[in-house]
């Protein structure tokens, strides 16, 4: 019995830590995409602009820390929010279980008739379900609810994305920060830049196949071909609004 009790807790830890690894994933995928696609579209639209190096470096860093602090935040209050929600739905459901259960063991009942079961053998879940106060409030949670345990600390879930977020968006201002220092780095800065950011986007893209079904090469092209066309968008915009800087 301690033998069953100590693999069923090992493998509640395997999947927590599971599903920890993927969310930390999606964090982030989800700010290194956002970081290069938004940098690059202001390094673009500079570009398009024929503004001067200074000014993109200025735009760009600025872009770099204001947005991925604020997509950061974003992102822990979005983590914030479904935590606090799925310990207010708990605690509702502990206060009904203790209160009223027999309606409790009602809707017990209800879910799995709606599964099929059907006279002793439905009896016999429901008894074995509710003989557990903490299995049955897995069960309210789950079943009912349609919500599970939300187990990343909101904290990390901003910070993975504030860092990639930084360190995926410095790859188009790169080139830019050479020039700075080597003035021979101007003429191919952009160049430079541009195919920075579409090895990035690519990366990044494949990257997706571990949260989805595709086909590693087709995510990396699908995330290419969004943040190629907004930097186009962003490039042809500089280029038509370029006499406001002058």
């Amino acid at each position: 019995m301690a033998e069953a009790a100590h693999t069923h807790e090992h493998l509640e830890d395997s999947l927590c830590e599971s599903g920890r690894r993927s969310q930390h994933l999606a964090d982030a995928v989800l700010g290194a995409t956002d970081g290069i696609v938004t940098t690059f579209a202001v390094v673009a639209g500079a570009a398009g602009a024929h503004l001067s190096s200074g000014i993109v470096l200025i735009m760009g860093f600025a872009n770099l820390l204001g947005d991925g602090f604020s997509m950061a935040v974003g992102n822990y209050l979005g983590a914030r929010s479904q935590q606090d929600f799925w310990v207010e739905e708990r605690q509702r459901e502990i206060w009904e279980i203790e209160h009223i259960p027999q309606a409790e063991r009602e809707e017990i009942r209800r879910l799995y008739q709606r599964k099929g079961f059907e006279g002793e053998i439905l009896e016999q879940i429901v008894r074995t379900i509710t003989s557990d106060k903490q299995r049955w409030l897995d069960e309210m949670m789950r079943e009912e609810l349609g919500i599970q345990e939300e187990r990343i600390a909101p904290l990390m879930s901003g910070l993975v994305t504030f860092v990639a977020f930084v360190i995926a968006g410095f790859l188009p201002l790169l080139s830019y920060v050479l020039a700075f220092f080597n003035r021979d780095f101007l003429p191919s800065a952009f160049p430079i830049s541009l195919g920075l950011t579409a090895v990035a986007l690519f990366g990044v893209g494949a990257a997706r196949r571990f949260m989805t079904r595709q086909p590693w090469w087709l995510s990396g092209l699908e995330i290419l071909g969004v943040g190629g066309l907004a930097a186009a968008c962003a490039f042809v915009i500089g280029y038509l609004l370029r006499g406001i800087a002058e």
